[in-house]
């Protein structure tokens, strides 16, 4: 096993040349599960060939996408009725998956998602994402690995415990579609909040403050009844 402490740099020569940036996955995750709030044909660029945005990939398909990703394209298209149902098998191996629960909520009024899993850096419990639900109108029952929540999205102010992106992203999603006004306080401000807001003002939401720790959205009410296949 090797051990390395320290980077050894030797300046003096000019630096000279081409870096093509990757994508950043935490970026491309929230944005990829954005696509399941629209019908419409979804294009993301530049995304990153990593394990998680595979995974990522294959529960678009389990919930009713057809995915393509060739090259640092997704195209996600619409294939079938959407499925509110989030299997452990995928949840499991990526924690960012847990935000599907706000969409689903959104656009279908109920979301099944097993407890997510994926996080090497400890136990993060997503109660903040369950609060922020329950205070736009959600209930919740969590039993035997799985999260269960119904209900019609409605606006609401949501203060946020501490400003977790995780729950900030999940309340993004599901205030673009509620029915009335939302307020996030104490939100997240990392760059992939900005990155999600203006994919989700590209859809046509509309945001105010994404990249500042007070988030106004304005929902556009969207109810479909949920699929039971």
């Amino acid at each position: 096993m090797i051990r390395m402490d320290s980077f050894v740099i030797k300046g003096g020569r000019r630096l000279v040349g081409a870096v093509r940036v990757s994508g950043s996955k935490n970026a491309a995750l929230p944005c990829l599960f954005a696509s399941l709030l629209t019908d419409e044909d979804c294009v993301l660029e530049n995304v990153p060939d990593l394990q998680d945005i595979r995974t990522a990939v294959r529960l678009l398909e389990r919930l009713g996408k057809k995915v393509s990703f060739q090259k640092g394209r997704v195209i996600v298209r619409k294939r079938g009725v959407l499925r509110a149902q989030a299997p452990y098998d995928l949840v499991r191996r990526m924690r960012a998956s847990a935000v599907v629960m706000g969409l689903f909520l959104a656009r279908l009024g109920q979301a099944d998602v097993s407890l997510p899993g994926g996080c090497a850096i400890g136990a993060r419990p997503i109660n903040y994402h369950l609060k922020a639900f329950e205070a736009m109108g959600a209930r919740i029952h969590v039993k035997e690995g799985y999260i269960s929540a119904v209900g019609r999205m409605k606006g609401a102010r949501v203060k946020l415990p501490f400003p977790s992106v995780g729950a900030t992203e999940n309340v993004l999603m599901a205030a673009s579609l509620a029915q009335g006004r939302t307020l996030i306080e104490n939100a997240a401000r990392e760059p992939e909040i900005t990155d999600l807001a203006n994919l989700l003002i590209a859809m046509g939401a509309k945001i105010e403050g994404a990249g500042t720790d007070r988030v106004r959205v304005e929902g556009w009410f969207l109810f479909m009844a949920p699929s039971t296949g």
